[in-house]
Order: structure tokens, then C-alpha cells, then sequence
């Protein structure tokens, strides 16, 4: 791997995203991607659920299994009619069952079918059966959609980082931090407390949500997967985060991967170890929770502040709120270069 160089990009204040409703959403719905297939979200009005609960499905095209025999997914037939089985980490189990059952309920009465869900806390398989292959395929479809829409709402837990935790990096952020409390201490919100702990520099990729340790394996041997050769960095990060997206252990935010390492951030001010996601759930804004900073002269008189270089030679799949010997954070799994 060739050396990196580079240099402080720092947030001005607190991200803020307003979010505008309007009842064209009825007439235009949300569409959601899984693999081939393309869904339609309409909102139900139901009092009797949730918000999160709230949600239903159909499918458009292309392929709407509903009426017709579907490869996406493997449907066995049984004395009793056919039957289907979907991994599901158990913390989303509560997504399927929504309040009082109400949700399991509805898709077994809407699929004509039977949906066998394991206990709270005990990883398993659902298992769905029918005397229709239809019906089947109907709710698994349903369920594969609920799961994808809960899923995006979970709290991040790993990470895809490349470590820049080095010696001679730590010192240079020490002084850039020493420099930037003596020259803009006064202004609004700077303090001490925004930095990033020098031992755990690093440049982020990607967050992703692992919910069971099926899927911390998964991730893991998906990364060792990746292993090619590539020549520049932009390419690891973008085939790296193309590849994690499609198994659907990561969401997909940017058309490119924004390479960037975080050395100020005001999540700092609370939890030391916070990473990269402004909100732990997405949706619910903490801005108010949150003490804002100027930014403008550190911007001007650090703007081409030099780190230092540092040798890139993996990427490691770390895990959120986590220390290990060194001071960095646990690792699950890791993709050495060299």
C-alpha cells in the first residue's frame, strides 16, 4: 500500500436534517430494493399499531411472488402443504410479532398461513408453512420487507476502519490539539472535550449492523472474501462498501465512499468512544442533547494542518464502544494487504 498524507476536515457545528412530509406520499410511496425484487411502502392508519408497526407492503414489479413461483428464496413442499424458513436475528423477532401479535397475526390471516417464531433471545430460524406455495411466498416476502425497514432503524454496532493510531500520528494530533485550545479556546463551544482519543484515530468506511454473532461471522468472512488487488485506496473503500451493501450488512449513504477521519465531534463531549453517526437510531434527531462549536478559525488556521504519513495495510472490522490492549477498538475480523 502507498502512504497517506493528510489533512483536518472538521464539522462547523451539530448536523441538523429536517425532514418534510406531504400527502403526496400516498400517491408517490417509498420503494424499497431487496436484491432484484422492488416494494412499495403505504402507510396503514390503523390506531391499533404502533408507529413502527405501521407499516405494509406489496410488491411491484419486477416479479410479484404473490401470484406466481419465485427463486429468491427456497420453498419446500411438505405432506401438509409447503414451507419456508428465514434466518433472522433474534432482536428483530419483536418486529415481526408487532404489538399484542397483532402484526404476526394480520400476515398469517392475510397469507393463509402459519408463522412459527422462536423464543425472545434465542437465535433461530421463522419458519412458515401454508397449504398454498402462494401464500408462503406472500409472507415471506412481507417479512423479508418488514425486516429490511426495522433493520435500517437499529443502532450501528461495528464499523469497516483502517487505523491510524501510530505513533507518529498521535503526536501530531496532540499538538494539532494542543495548538487548537491555545489559538480558539475562546470561541463558542471549544473545549477539550470534542477531540477524538488519540489511540483510536482512524478513517471510517462504513457502519454496518450486526445483531447476532451468525452475522459477525458473516461479516467477517465476507471481508476476507474481498481480498484482491487493488492498486488505490478510493477503489478498496468503494468495492469494500459495494460488496457489504449488497449482502445487506450495510446501508448505502453516499454514491462514493467519503473517506474522512474524525478528530473533533461533540458526541465526544459525553462518550469518548462515540463514532461516526450523528443519531444511534436514525430518525430521531439528538441535536438538542448536544453543545455546538464554532469551527470558523480552526477551519482557517488549521486548514492545512499536516498529520504526518502512515502505511494503510488493513481493514478491520471493528466493534462500536470497544477498547482493546492498545487503546483501539476490538476487532472482529480484519483484511491485511500486505
Amino acid at each position: 500500500m502507498k502512504h497517506l498524507g493528510f489533512v483536518t476536515r472538521i464539522s462547523d457545528s451539530t448536523n441538523v436534517t429536517w425532514q418534510l412530509r406531504s400527502r403526496m406520499d400516498v400517491l408517490r410511496p417509498t420503494l424499497i430494493r431487496i436484491g432484484e425484487r422492488v416494494y412499495r411502502k403505504n402507510a396503514i392508519q390503523e390506531q391499533s399499531y404502533q408507529q413502527e408497526e405501521e407499516e405494509d407492503f406489496s410488491a411491484v414489479s419486477p416479479g410479484d411472488c404473490s401470484d406466481e413461483p419465485c427463486d429468491a428464496f427456497v420453498v419446500e413442499e411438505t405432506e401438509k402443504g409447503f414451507q419456508c424458513r428465514v434466518e433472522v436475528p433474534s432482536p428483530l423477532y419483536k418486529y415481526i410479532i408487532g404489538k399484542k401479535g397483532e402484526t404476526k397475526k394480520r400476515l398469517e390471516t392475510e397469507t393463509r398461513t402459519s408463522i412459527s417464531i422462536p423464543k425472545p433471545g434465542v437465535e433461530g430460524e421463522i419458519v412458515i408453512t401454508g397449504q398454498h406455495r402462494g401464500g408462503v411466498i406472500s409472507a415471506r416476502t412481507r417479512i423479508d420487507v418488514l425486516l429490511d425497514s426495522f433493520r435500517k432503524k437499529q443502532p450501528f454496532t461495528h464499523f469497516l476502519s483502517i487505523a491510524l493510531n501510530q505513533p507518529n500520528i498521535q503526536e501530531r494530533f496532540l499538538q494539532f490539539k494542543e495548538e487548537v485550545l491555545e489559538k480558539c479556546s475562546q470561541d463558542p463551544g471549544v473545549s477539550s472535550s470534542l477531540f477524538q482519543t488519540p489511540a483510536k484515530l482512524h478513517l471510517t468506511l462504513g457502519t454496518l449492523v450486526l445483531l447476532n454473532e451468525q452475522e459477525i461471522q458473516k461479516a467477517c468472512h465476507l471481508l476476507q472474501r474481498c481480498k484482491e488487488d487493488f492498486v488505490e485506496l478510493q477503489v478498496i473503500a468503494d468495492q469494500l462498501v459495494e460488496r457489504f451493501v449488497a449482502s445487506g450488512l450495510m446501508l448505502k449513504e453516499w454514491d462514493r465512499v467519503k473517506l474522512h477521519a474524525t478528530v473533533m465531534n461533540t458526541l465526544f463531549r459525553k462518550d469518548p468512544s462515540a463514532e461516526e453517526r450523528n443519531n444511534p437510531m436514525p430518525g430521531k434527531s439528538s441535536c438538542r442533547e448536544r453543545e455546538s462549536f464554532s469551527g470558523r478559525n480552526i477551519l482557517k488556521l488549521f486548514e492545512n494542518f499536516y498529520f504526518g504519513e502512515v502505511q494503510l495495510d488493513s481493514v478491520r472490522l471493528s466493534q462500536r464502544f470497544s477498547s482493546d490492549a492498545s487503546g483501539y477498538y476490538a476487532t472482529s475480523g480484519q483484511l491485511t494487504f500486505s
